[in-house]
């Protein structure tokens, strides 16, 4: 009887310890991993790669068929309307919509973006240097993208520019483009301003380049994978592109993305670009020159830059060197001698 007494209580005991065990409280679940934040870029940023773009495909529009004097100014106000600083800020922030196309590169810099705190040293790691963005997965196919993108903007505005300049040789045979300019200096003031004239992108464009920074629709843009070096201005446009997957791009950081966005090599080359048109225009009088002035320095300079920047090769320009021949030589004749005078006769 005991053992039977003892076997029910042991039966009630783990029933009773059963139900109380289902109606405790289950235990606490481990803390989800927080989800890496949105891409987002600054809409001051879209707005200067609107801008470069805006420039970009206005001025590669440039038709050479010139037929009088206004078509070629307004030619001119078309290649002259871009302001160095911001046109290189936009070129990078282009660069840093078209760095977001990469999955690669999104995905190999999304690794650091699990925390908080990891995300932040490694976004304050980029912008204490730039170059720090390369060691990043991906870094290479993006940096391709940013190539191909800018490479492309640059031939196809420095091969319009030949067209250009060409045509200021062709155009001589039409009478009118011999003919003095009316108000040169007013067109050189007007250059002038253009040149320090921020430009303002197309409204569709922005709203494009907007989606563009999410992946849809994407920008169907393709580019080897490439590696280092890359130019400066690539590593930058990979650098704002890294900082935009990781939190640290948006309007706050406005200045520390501007600081970023500083190339002295390349702001130089426009300036340069700049200074060269106006030097020509001070001194062009007929429309024809006008015409060499558009070509060769508001297109073809500028186009150059854009080139250098992508880290392509630079178009070969053949530029006239005068031959300078050697001194002919000359055989030393000798003094001929006197001839003898006929004796005298007797």
């Amino acid at each position: 009887m005991n053992s039977a007494f003892r076997a029910g209580l042991t039966v009630s005991a783990i029933a009773i310890a059963a139900v109380l065990s289902a109606c405790a409280a289950p235990p606490p679940a481990k803390p989800a991993q927080k989800a890496a934040p949105p891409i987002v870029l600054a809409p001051k940023l879209i707005e200067q790669a609107s801008a470069y773009r805006y420039y970009m495909d206005r001025a590669s529009a440039i038709a050479p068929g010139f037929v009088d004097g206004p078509a070629i100014a307004q030619a001119m106000k078309v290649g002259a309307s871009y302001e160095p600083k911001q046109f290189l800020r936009g070129a990078i922030s282009y660069g840093a919509i078209v760095a977001l196309q990469d999955p690669a590169f999104v995905a190999g810099v999304r690794v650091y973006a699990g925390s908080a705190e990891q995300r932040q040293q490694i976004a304050y790691e980029i912008m204490k240097d730039p170059a720090y963005v390369v060691g990043l997965q991906g870094s290479g196919s993006a940096a391709g993208l940013v190539v191909a993108a800018l490479g492309a903007d640059g031939n196809k505005f420095y091969e319009v520019g030949k067209t250009v300049k060409q045509a200021a040789y062709d155009v001589q045979k039409q009478a009118w483009s011999k003919s003095d300019i009316v108000g040169r200096d007013l067109r050189l003031s007007q250059a002038k301003t253009l040149s320090a004239t921020p430009v303002v992108g197309d409204v569709a464009e922005t709203a494009r380049l907007q989606q563009a920074t999410l992946g849809s629709p994407t920008l169907g843009l393709t580019g080897a994978p490439i590696t280092p070096p890359f130019t400066p201005v690539v590593i930058r446009s990979l650098a704002v592109a890294a900082l935009a997957i990781l939190g640290h791009a948006s309007e706050p950081n406005l200045e520390t993305i501007n600081a970023i966005m500083v190339e002295p090599n390349i702001a130089s080359c426009a300036n340069m670009a700049k200074l060269n048109l106006y030097q020509c225009l001070a001194v062009a009088k007929p429309h024809y020159e006008d015409v060499f002035c558009l070509g060769q320095h508001a297109m073809m300079d500028t186009a150059r830059c854009v080139i250098k920047a992508s880290g392509l090769p630079e178009p070969y320009e053949a530029r006239f060197v005068p031959t300078v021949r050697p001194n002919a030589t000359y055989k030393v004749t000798p003094p001929k001698k006197p001839a003898k005078k006929p004796a005298k006769k007797r």
